[in-house]
């Protein structure tokens, strides 16, 4: 069973947020054709490292089980071939900045005369309107306007370059996946499509859901290292004997007893959050030196399995695919190449009741199924050859 068997979509995205949402869809069945061009380079296609044929780990992981067909989109010939596809492929991706769809004749309110049905997912840094609607940027641009950088980072120190893509993904990516599926509820219910708006940079700005919102209400601006949860108590990370580290979020009274104990300072077991500031710094430095006293293997032992008190170690991504949990999950998954063989790649999140997600094949070769596609719509093999011959599928 294929949850999203029926949702066809075509994807014109490039980088990481449409790409990564078109995974989603395809790892639970959905039919997805990536429309490139060999004209613009897709950084996720050349980052390395490199499999044995030259091809981009990152690629074939964000591309699998997607179809991709190659096509030159300033010719008018790739234009109506993109309109006969939308008949069928009634959700469109596209992450260009605006304008650029419009100007090449494959915006939502071109394409829509030709299926009013259509659902058009526009990803963009800061959305369609705006002062900075034309403005590039990437993932860490987008965090600095939205106001979580200042705050997430140490007293003194600048921020930290996130070894994850939070606007991308979290911004980008998560967002338009959730629009798409309201707006396939709503056509399912009216036959009726939508486009879509999407900025990153509004994305992020409403993940300042706790401090953010508390400072609309009291005025009072989230500070470095003054908050609960941003390194202004004791939930922190700590530095270990042999220089690791460990997460502690002990925040719940019975969490902090079982720390205590654990750290053996059972002194300080009746401290809260809600103490002064001077208290607070006690205990966060009696964490700390306590930390200082063991090997990371050492305390590993002491929050093993079965402590319940909100520790864990900060592991390096191979212990981390490693880990009891992450296996009991199935993330990471075995995905067939063309060749016979699989390669290990990262697995989907969700788990459905009596649905398997389809890991079919890792990503495509830049227009790998473009002949296949064509033919599908009623080419012939001289108009397709015609089409090679005259730049259009390139």
């Amino acid at each position: 069973m294929t949850i999203l068997k029926d949702l066809k979509i075509l994807d014109f995205s490039s980088m990481l947020p449409g790409v990564f949402a078109t995974m989603m869809f395809a790892d639970f069945g959905a039919d997805v054709i990536h429309v490139e061009s060999t004209r613009r380079v897709d950084l996720m296609r050349i980052m390395p490292p490199y499999d044995e044929n030259k091809e981009s780990y990152i690629h074939q992981h964000l591309n699998r089980s997607k179809k991709s067909i190659k096509l030159n989109l300033k010719t008018k010939e790739a234009v109506e071939i993109v309109k006969k596809l939308i008949q069928e492929y009634d959700i469109v991706i596209e992450g260009f900045r605006p304008g650029v769809m419009e100007r090449l004749g494959l915006d939502y309110e071109s394409l829509k005369k030709v299926n009013p049905r259509l659902i058009y997912c526009s990803i963009t840094g800061y959305g369609q309107t705006g002062p900075y609607r034309n403005r590039p940027g990437h993932d860490n641009n987008y965090l600095s306007i939205s106001g979580i950088l200042d705050y997430s980072r140490h007293k003194g120190k600048k921020p930290v370059s996130m070894g994850i893509q939070i606007a991308d993904i979290a911004g980008g990516t998560l967002h338009a996946a959730i629009g798409v599926l309201a707006c396939a509820l709503h056509r399912e219910k009216t036959g009726e499509g939508k486009y879509i708006d999407l900025s990153m940079t509004d994305a992020v700005f409403t993940m300042n859901a706790l401090y953010g919102t508390a400072f609309l209400g009291s005025g009072e601006l989230p500070k470095p290292e003054e908050e609960i949860l941003n390194g202004g108590t004791f939930y922190d990370y700590y530095e270990t004997k042999d220089g690791r580290y460990f997460s502690v979020g002990s925040l719940e009274p019975h969490f902090r007893k079982l720390l205590c104990e654990a750290l053996d300072i059972p002194e300080l077991i009746q401290s809260t959050f809600n103490d002064s500031t001077y208290t607070q710094k006690r205990f966060k430095e009696a964490v700390k030196d306590a930390f200082l006293t063991k090997t990371f293997d050492e305390w590993l032992e002491v929050f093993n399995e079965d402590f319940e008190g909100c520790v864990e170690p900060v592991l390096n991504f191979e212990e981390a695919c490693n880990h009891p949990q992450i296996r009991a999950r199935n993330m990471i998954v075995e995905v067939p190449k063309e060749d016979g063989t699989t390669q290990k790649q990262i697995g989907t999140a969700l788990k459905f009741e009596g649905v398997e997600p389809t890991y079919r094949f890792v990503g495509a070769k830049v227009g790998e199924h473009t002949d296949e596609i064509l033919q599908s719509l009623g080419y012939s093999d001289e108009e397709i050859k015609s089409l090679h011959d005259n730049g259009v599928l390139e």
